[in-house]
């Protein structure tokens, strides 16, 4: 089994992972959706998603973009990342699971002024 979370504002794959409103977490079996788990996302602090997510024993985090310090952060806790994906959770699973789905290694650039905004800067 595998536990895939997704970074999501509704049922799409949020572009931040960090200002995510809700995280849902997959649990998959021969790339069969076996259970759903939905989450308010924690308030955004340095590490508190990351350490929910390796608490929950997620093997893989999926999301639009995300800050540096959160890929390396779930490195640490042995978790996999891919960023870059785009669309309605659901779909973009079925992505992963028919290989298509590919990180782009979209990387948040963090400043003040696009947290206002809503913004990421992908580089």
């Amino acid at each position: 089994m595998k536990r895939i979370a997704f970074a999501c504002d509704g049922g799409f794959v949020s572009p931040h992972f960090g200002h995510c409103e809700h995280v849902l977490i997959y649990t998959v079996e021969n790339k069969t959706m076996v259970k759903v788990e939905s989450m308010d996302s924690p308030e955004h602090q340095h590490g508190a998603l990351p350490n929910l997510l390796k608490e929950k024993n997620v093997d893989l985090v999926i999301a639009g973009g995300m800050g540096q310090g959160a890929v390396n952060l779930l490195k640490e806790y042995g978790i996999e990342v891919i960023t870059g994906a785009r669309g309605l959770a659901q779909e973009v699973l079925q992505s992963y699971f028919e290989g298509t789905l590919k990180s782009t290694g979209t990387i948040c650039q963090h400043s003040h002024e696009h947290h206002e905004k809503g913004e990421c800067h992908h580089s």
